[in-house]
Parts: C-alpha cells; structure tokens; sequence
C-alpha cells in the first residue's frame, strides 16, 4: 500500500498519513522507522496533524491504542 506522507514539525516524527478506506496511519520517525497503525478513524489522524505537540499526540492517542506492523 503507496501512502501520500505530509511532513510534520516535530522532535521525533517526520510524518504522517493516512488512508480512509483501509483506516491506516502510517508514521515515519526522524530516524528511519516506519509503522502502520491499523483500525485509526480520521479524526484521530486529523487530530494528530492538527496537534501542537505531535509526540505527545502520538503517546496519549495512536501509540499504545492501536496493533501496529513496521514497515521499515
């Protein structure tokens, strides 16, 4: 599955993306690893690229919330 990634500021995350019809958060880090979050609706994604703070996004919402496969 191709993912359309939109860079983010962030500390540790270097972007996002998601896919509606299999509800798939893709998240690529600032150091190479990229995961899959299965099962995401679109307001937790829009959240996440709307959040001031994506890292504490990430930990209070997708991180521990949702399976998840790596990518690379």
């Amino acid at each position: 599955m191709q993912m359309d990634y939109v860079a983010v500021s962030s500390s540790n995350i270097a972007a996002i993306a998601y896919d509606d019809a299999g509800r798939v958060l893709g998240v690529q880090f600032l150091n190479g690893r990229e995961y899959r979050y299965h099962g995401v609706g679109r307001p937790v994604y829009m959240g996440f690229l709307g959040a001031g703070s994506k890292g504490g996004y990430f930990n209070d919402f997708v991180k521990e919330a949702y399976v998840c496969t790596r990518v690379r």
